[in-house]
């Protein structure tokens, strides 16, 4: 059996990714299986599996060279296969600190998001993810409730920019000290000066820099 040091190779990787795009299902998941199998950690499968693939399934879907359905397929493939991993994910003593991510507005891309709350777990924090098009008003109520540690906030469509800055203008005037994340596809198109302007914003392009600012505020 190979070591989970040598099991998530390059060679790997790309037949994931070539089944993922070609709706293999049953071929993503034997791969997944077969890694677990092999020790690979939670964090190495979700950053570089899982994450990676998605980044490339995105970029080939705005180079147009898949369509949107493939694009679609391969999201509920990566969907389903989190949920082989989810016994592990939810696993361990109670958290001290938590964090809660929404997509804004009508974001329907709600995967990302998902996996970010999914990781932040892994790193010993509660995530509460509350899936897309989350209604403002119930977003402020369950901040106010749960009062976490830090808001993550998902864009993934441009377009939908008007509607982040609306909720960071409601989230920043009702919780003023909260620290609030903003991540996702969408700012490889724009919109990093328009979240500039709020002092207790964050931009994170990665799992890896999620993780150095969750550090940070355990300290």
């Amino acid at each position: 059996m190979q070591t989970a040091e040598h099991a998530l190779t390059e060679l790997v990787y790309e037949e994931y990714l070539a089944a993922l795009l070609a709706g293999d299902r049953g071929r993503c998941t034997a791969i997944v299986e077969e890694l677990l199998a092999a020790g690979v950690g939670l964090k190495d499968l979700y950053v570089r599996l899982f994450q990676r693939a998605l980044y490339e399934v995105g970029e080939l879907w705005e180079q147009q060279r898949i369509s949107v359905a493939v694009e679609h397929l391969a999201t509920a493939i990566t969907e389903r296969l989190l949920t082989l991993v989810q016994a592990q994910v939810f696993t361990g003593p109670s958290r001290e600190h938590s964090i809660i991510v929404a997509c804004v507005g009508s974001e329907y891309h709600q995967l990302g998001g998902r996996i970010v709350a999914d990781f932040c777990e892994l790193q010993g924090w509660r995530g509460y993810f509350v899936g897309h098009h989350t209604p403002l008003p119930e977003l402020l109520r369950l901040i106010e409730e749960r009062r976490p540690t830090l808001l993550g906030l998902s864009l993934s469509i441009y377009f939908n920019l008007p509607a982040l800055l609306a909720a960071l203008d409601a989230v920043s005037s009702a919780f003023p000290d909260l620290p609030i994340l903003v991540g996702g596809q969408a700012f490889r198109w724009g919109g990093l000066t328009a979240v500039q302007r709020y002092p207790n914003v964050s931009y994170i392009a990665s799992l890896d820099e999620l993780e150095k600012r969750m550090l940070t505020h355990e300290q």
